[in-house]
């Protein structure tokens, strides 16, 4: 039986098919097993399906096969995962496109992976003033002797900083990569990068090889902000990668957080404006551990009971399905066993609870409420 993260890697190959309309694939069809059978006429119910699109699926997934295809891949690139994965990172499966294919080098940490340990991102410019560069690395010592796992993104300046404090602090350090994960750029950071390898970890949804251009890196803008429960920006001008970061994470309900810096300093302006639109004021080390909460430890807040309550206009089986969920993600099979109902039966409720706005589903055919 071919595995779920061959398909996962199929249909990531295919033209015009990006992480969005593989969820919508997905939710569709139940599995994305299934959505590789499916005829152009059941491909073209699903939203953002034209026909040109599907006629290009029909025509590029006869010549592949997602078995054979899964081997050749791992002789290439053996260090990957895919949302099928359970080492998938937890807290990414969150985000509305997660990368369908993540690739890896380094030190694999399952707890992090499990969102057990905290992670947080230190964006910024890439040509920080003394002011910046003196904070980032005041802020990066402090959260890193405080349990915290350092994510940003190899580039020059801000970055370069955060990963290096964290490193000589002896700490942990996650780089997200516009490249694949076997290149260094800037090519300056290639001894950085052997340090991360041995004490921490790159990530890539660029397979071996790849090379820079610029299309790559405020998308991987996403995966920063998506592998933290926080991001802060040190330092950043108006226009610059690093508020695209955090207006990521804001999407994803993540924290945001900002060094207030002068009027004066054009790198400071981004900061200010982040914070007129209510990111959190960083004052200080201790401000900012205490805002982020006790360490190591850091878990989300437990929910009040009364968030669970079902709605009272639910049908029997509608109800019996949403008492069987909770705000933790579980496997479509899971939810069976415990109502004990048909899975026809279960799919069917779990699209209505999701139109309703109760359900969410995520990669993996897992679920979890609103």
């Amino acid at each position: 039986m071919t595995s779920d993260r061959a398909y996962w890697l199929a249909w990531s190959t295919l033209t015009g098919i990006g992480p969005i309309l593989l969820l919508r694939l997905q939710r569709h069809f139940g599995t994305l097993a299934a959505a590789w059978e499916a005829p152009a006429t059941a491909l073209g119910e699903v939203d953002g399906f034209g026909r040109q699109t599907c006629d290009s699926i029909l025509r590029e997934r006869s010549h592949l096969d997602p078995a054979e295809l899964l081997a050749t891949h791992c002789e290439q690139n053996p260090n990957f995962w895919t949302p099928a994965d359970p080492d998938y990172p937890r807290l990414l499966l969150e985000i509305p496109d997660p990368p369908p294919v993540l690739y890896y080098r380094g030190q694999v940490n399952p707890q992090e992976n499990q969102g057990i340990l905290p992670a947080i991102a230190l964006v910024g410019t890439r040509s920080p003033s003394d002011y910046g560069r003196r904070w980032t690395q005041r802020l990066t010592q402090a959260l890193t002797e405080g349990g915290w796992t350092i994510v940003s993104g190899l580039a020059d300046g801000i970055d370069t900083l955060a990963h290096k404090t964290c490193l000589e602090a002896g700490g942990r350090t996650v780089a997200v990569v516009g490249t694949g994960v076997d290149i260094v750029y800037p090519s300056s950071n290639r001894t950085l990068a052997q340090r991360i390898l041995d004490q921490g970890l790159i990530l890539s949804e660029y397979p071996a090889g790849t090379k820079p251009d610029r299309a790559h890196f405020p998308r991987r803008n996403r995966i920063i902000a998506g592998l933290s429960r926080a991001t802060l920006v040190l330092e950043a001008p108006s226009r610059s990668g690093a508020l695209i970061t955090a207006r990521l994470a804001n999407d994803c309900g993540r924290d945001v957080y900002a060094l207030p810096g002068s009027l004066d300093n054009e790198r400071s302006l981004g900061c200010l404006e982040l914070l007129n639109q209510g990111a959190q004021v960083v004052l200080g080390e201790a401000d900012l551990l205490e805002r982020l909460g006790s360490l190591p430890s850091f878990l989300p807040a437990p929910v009040e009971q009364l968030s669970l309550l079902p709605p009272p206009s639910l049908t029997p089986d509608l109800e019996k399905i949403f008492n069987a969920m909770s705000l933790e993600a579980i496997a479509l099979d899971g939810i069976v066993q415990t109502t004990g109902l048909a899975t026809g039966l279960v799919l069917g409720s779990l699209t209505q609870l999701e139109m309703m706005g109760l359900v969410t589903q995520l990669p993996g055919s897992r679920y979890q409420r609103c």
